[in-house]
């Protein structure tokens, strides 16, 4: 990991936690887009990146697994002791922007856009994003974004990824959460019904860009010590006189 003190890192915007999109990235679906771009000629090992929503780390752990150095700030401290300073991506960068080949984020979704523009210009080679698959639609962003600067990659997973506010959660370990519809507390692996993707903008790509699906990988990319304890208060009660 690398540091930057400059005071441009440092700047900060105040901003309640609860306000921002707090959805940490399973580290598999980090590893699967590594390994996808490398399928597509992508030499990672020897290039710098730059992860500005680095959250708790669960994205910018996996890619210091692929790339030689890895650059983490947020707009928010979580916590996350290889992050590098508390800062907004989309400042006026100037000088003091990290030195980098690429940016790689899951970016709150009302700011995708901003992101990639903003990766686009910092980067010397160009930003990777982790969006709902929905972030392809709308006239808006097609007028501001894809009509003249499309992806070079649209990567949607085959298998869903699990995304839970505020908490990184294995679906193959069972919570207990409240259910509104049934009012009471039920007992399920955690699941998801929204569909993610990864869209890459290379800084040299022209014309259309290409699809390729993330075949299913999660069990296979998925390694001893991703997912943090379940918290309390999604945790299963012990049953009096069950066996541990």
């Amino acid at each position: 990991m690398t540091g930057n003190r400059s005071s441009a890192v440092m700047q900060q915007r105040k901003e309640a936690k609860a306000s921002l999109d707090d959805f940490p990235t399973p580290p598999w679906a980090t590893r699967a887009v590594c390994e996808k771009l490398f399928e597509h000629g992508e030499d990672l090992s020897g290039q710098h990146v730059w992860e500005p929503c680095c959250n708790r780390g669960h994205m910018a752990d996996p890619l210091g697994e692929y790339f030689s150095s890895v650059h983490a700030t947020d707009v928010c401290d979580y916590g996350y002791a290889r992050q590098a300073g508390v800062a907004d991506f989309l400042i006026d960068w100037g000088q003091d922007a990290p030195d980098v080949d690429w940016v790689f984020a899951n970016p709150p979704f009302t700011l995708g856009a901003e992101f990639i523009e903003q990766g686009l210009r910092v980067a010397r080679r160009g930003i990777a994003v982790f969006v709902r698959s929905a972030f392809v639609e709308g006239q808006d962003r097609y007028a501001r974004l894809f009509r003249d600067r499309p992806e070079r990659l649209f990567l949607p997973f085959v298998e869903r990824v699990v995304l839970w506010k505020g908490v990184l959660l294995d679906p193959d370990v069972a919570i207990r959460r409240w259910n509104e519809n049934q009012q009471d507390f039920v007992i399920e692996k955690p699941t998801s019904a929204t569909a993610y993707c990864w869209l890459i903008f290379d800084k040299d790509h022209q014309g259309l860009g290409g699809i390729d699906r993330i075949a299913p990988c999660r069990h296979r990319l998925t390694r001893a010590g991703d997912y943090p304890p379940v918290p309390e208060h999604l945790r299963i009660p012990e049953q009096p006189g069950t066996l541990i």
